[in-house]
Parts: structure tokens; C-alpha cells; sequence
């Protein structure tokens, strides 16, 4: 672990796991251990804590390029949803991102019969995780909050919410991204002249997602010097790198 990035147990934890799906993103190994790279596994608390702060990303290479996700990610995401399921009065985006890593769990392994929507860890009261052998619905979250959003909270929160970028994810934070590429474009260009790479990288995943942005904002050279800049942060190369892999499959 590089000790320089580690001013917590967690946020080193956090540190290593992004770099590594950093690298399954560089190299697209069809079963690399993402968690297991890190020396995380299910029964680490910390590494679970981290977990659910990267979200659905740890299983992103599977997601990009089309491949079975390795078993011991899946279990640590799937602990991660059933350890850290949102409170009732938790922010949407944490919501929202709860109810993402469901769905990315079930896309692997989809939910038993009789299931019509992404399941809730156990413990939240409205139904199961994958893996659980329960049954139950997790209903998409409230997405209305976004629609009237001034352009600087609107990137703020979708860069949050960069995770849920991804393709054949529909949801309606993606659709409230689609109808509003100028705000997150506008919002992107704030971001790297406020030197804030993260919220930058995270609107650029979302513009490379979805498509349509101005011509004049240059994205690619855009995103290049975001890298460049905030680099020593891997969850900021970790949404570039998606950015450009999904940008790539679109021209394609």
C-alpha cells in the first residue's frame, strides 16, 4: 500500500482497492481478483467498509468487458450491500447507489424465480441481497430531485453517482444525464478549472457514457489532462479509464 495515501485504515483500503480494478480495467484479465489483489475478502470489515464506497465498480471490468466477475469480488460486494444497506433517512445518491450495486450483483447472478426487481440486502426490512435465497424488490430510487437540480449540484451528484455510468444500466439517473449533456459538460469544464479532478473525472465517465456533448468541449483531451493532474488519486484513473473504454466501444 502506498502509505502516502493511507491517512486512514479505510481510505487506504479504498486506495488499494481502486487501483486494482485500475489495472483489471488496463490488462481486461477475465477472472482477476480485484479484492483478493488488495488482500480483501469477505470477512474484512475495513475492506467491506471500502467496498461499498467504490459501489458497483468493483465488479466494473466484468461490466466493460463482458466477462465473468471473479466469485470473491462478488462476495465482497454482495456482504458489502447486506453489511451497509442505506438508512431511511439516507441521502438519494447513497440510495442510488445502493440499489446500483444490487443490480450489477444480479447481472451476474440473476434472482430467484419469482423476483421482479433488484433485491435488497437482508436487514434493510424490503427484502434480500444476491446470494441470500430470499426473495423481494428493490425498487429504483426517486430520481426527480435531479430534474430541476441547478447545472453545478446536477454534475455534483451525477459525479457521485459516476458508478451507475456504465452500459445496458438503464435507470433514471441515466436519463436525467442524457437530457442535460450541456449542464455536465458545463460542469465538467468547472470542475478542472476549480482543480476538483475526482468531480471532473466522474462527469467525464458520465459524458463518455452517454454521448452527445458539445463538440467545442474536446473530451478526450479533456479527460487526458485530468489524468494527468489528479492521477495520484486511482479512483480518478479508474473513471477516465472507463470513460475511455466506453467512449471507444461507442465509436466502434
Amino acid at each position: 500500500m502506498d502509505q502516502t495515501h493511507a491517512s486512514s485504515p479505510l481510505a487506504g483500503a479504498v486506495h488499494d482497492l481502486a487501483t486494482e480494478v485500475v489495472l483489471a480495467l488496463r490488462n481486461g484479465d477475465h477472472l482477476a481478483t480485484v479484492c483478493g489483489a488488495a488482500g480483501i475478502d469477505e470477512e474484512n470489515r475495513t475492506g467491506i467498509a471500502a467496498a461499498r464506497v467504490i459501489g458497483a465498480d468493483l465488479l466494473l471490468p466484468s461490466v466493460l468487458y463482458g466477462r465473468h466477475p471473479h466469485p470473491g469480488d462478488v462476495a465482497v460486494l454482495d456482504r458489502a450491500v447486506r453489511e451497509f444497506p442505506p438508512k431511511p433517512d439516507a441521502p438519494a445518491a447513497t440510495a442510488w447507489s445502493h440499489w446500483h450495486m444490487i443490480s450489477t450483483l444480479q447481472r451476474f447472478a440473476p434472482p430467484p424465480p419469482g423476483a421482479t426487481g433488484p433485491g435488497t440486502a437482508a436487514g434493510t426490512g424490503t427484502g434480500t441481497g444476491t446470494g441470500t435465497g430470499m426473495t423481494g424488490t428493490y425498487a429504483e430510487p426517486d430520481a426527480a430531485w435531479l430534474e430541476n437540480a441547478p447545472w453545478q449540484s446536477f454534475t455534483h451528484q451525477l459525479s457521485v453517482l459516476a458508478p451507475l455510468a456504465v452500459p445496458a444500466a438503464p435507470s433514471a439517473v441515466q436519463r436525467a444525464a442524457a437530457d442535460r449533456t450541456v449542464d455536465l459538460a458545463r460542469g465538467f469544464v468547472r470542475a478542472v478549472r476549480r482543480r476538483d479532478w475526482l468531480q471532473a473525472a466522474g462527469a467525464g465517465r458520465w459524458l463518455a457514457a452517454i454521448g452527445g456533448e458539445p463538440a467545442t468541449l474536446g473530451l478526450e483531451r479533456g479527460l487526458d489532462f485530468v489524468e494527468l493532474m489528479g492521477g495520484h488519486d486511482p479512483r480518478v484513473t479508474l473513471h477516465v479509464r472507463a470513460a475511455r473504454l466506453m467512449a471507444e466501444a461507442r465509436a466502434r
